[in-house]
Formats: C-alpha cells, sequence, structure tokens
C-alpha cells in the first residue's frame, strides 16, 4: 500500500482525528493528538490492509516553541512491505502522558523508556516506566530544550570548559 494509500485510509477512518496527512513528505506520515493514539495504534496495528507488526523507532521531540511534545512512530509492515510514520503530539508540561503501545509493539518498551528518561515523557500503561539511560537519582530531562546541564555529578564535574585559544597539554 502506498503512503498515499494509507493515509487516505486513516483520513476516512478517523477524520477530523487525523491534524494534518503528509503522504508526499520525505518522511510519509500523519499528525494526531495523544488522545487518539490508542485508537489509532490498535487499527495500524490490526487491521489486515495496514497489520504494521514492527515498530522500527519511537523518537521522542520537544517542540519547545509551540510548547508541545511529540512522540514519532516508525512503523513497517513485513507482510506488506510498507512503512508509515505517525506524529503524536501533546501539550508541553512537566507531566506530559501519552500513552503506551508496549503490548502492540514489544519494542516500544526501551523507547518508550528512553522518551521517559531523556525528555520526561510519561507513557501511560508501561509496564515498567523507569530511568533506562541515566542514574536514578539523575535530576531533569537532558534532551528538553530549556534544560540546564549541571556542573556537576556527585562531585564529578559536568564539562571541562577550556579557553579556545588554549592549546591542550598532552604528553
Amino acid at each position: 500500500m502506498s503512503p498515499q494509500q494509507i493515509a487516505q485510509l486513516l483520513q476516512d477512518r478517523f477524520g477530523n482525528k487525523i491534524l494534518s496527512a503528509r503522504p508526499d513528505d520525505k518522511h510519509p506520515r500523519v499528525h494526531i493528538e495523544a488522545a487518539n493514539w490508542r485508537e489509532v495504534a490498535e487499527f495500524l496495528r490490526h487491521d489486515p490492509a495496514l497489520k504494521f507488526d514492527w515498530l522500527a523507532n519511537l523518537s521522542g521531540v520537544d517542540y519547545v516553541a509551540d510548547k508541545q511534545f511529540c512522540v514519532v512512530y516508525d512503523l513497517w509492515s513485513f507482510d506488506h512491505d510498507h512503512r508509515f510514520a505517525v506524529k503524536v503530539y501533546a501539550p508541553r508540561s512537566d507531566d506530559t502522558h501519552f500513552p503506551s503501545c508496549v503490548d502492540l509493539w514489544p519494542t516500544a518498551e526501551w523507547h518508550e523508556r528512553e522518551a521517559f528518561d531523556l525528555l520526561g515523557i510519561f507513557f501511560d500503561g508501561h509496564p515498567d516506566l523507569r530511568r533506562i539511560l541515566l542514574a536514578d537519582d539523575w535530576e531533569g530531562f537532558p534532551l528538553r530544550k530549556d534544560y540546564v546541564f549541571p556542573r556537576e555529578y556527585h562531585g564529578i564535574p559536568g564539562s571541562v570548559e577550556l579557553d579556545w585559544q588554549q592549546k591542550p597539554n598532552y604528553p
């Protein structure tokens, strides 16, 4: 099925729940709100004409200027050999929630944990939502655009600031 056909099928099925369709883009996709994600995800996974059985990637995005978080789901169907993406949006806050899709695509378990760890996006229904890359006592979420990197962590310097004209003194 072509990206245009997939987008049309989603628009026919979900109507105004599809905020935008971009099937001709280099990254063919539709845009939806987080409140509608679960219903759309189940359709993408279980509809026989689509059968998106693999979540190839899940990426969190901080659109700080638009006051939104976005989670991008890149999907693939092995049986039909087609791909498509869904960009899911929610208001940006300290407590932003998206529905988990771990039960539909098990690979989402680690992807959702990474988005939680680095952006502070919560995934409702995730079986084990906890940090995956950073220490449990790390404060903040480093991929948020307004994140201020700490000067130190438990006495370990967070950065080494050198004068750009100073040459390192290597042996």
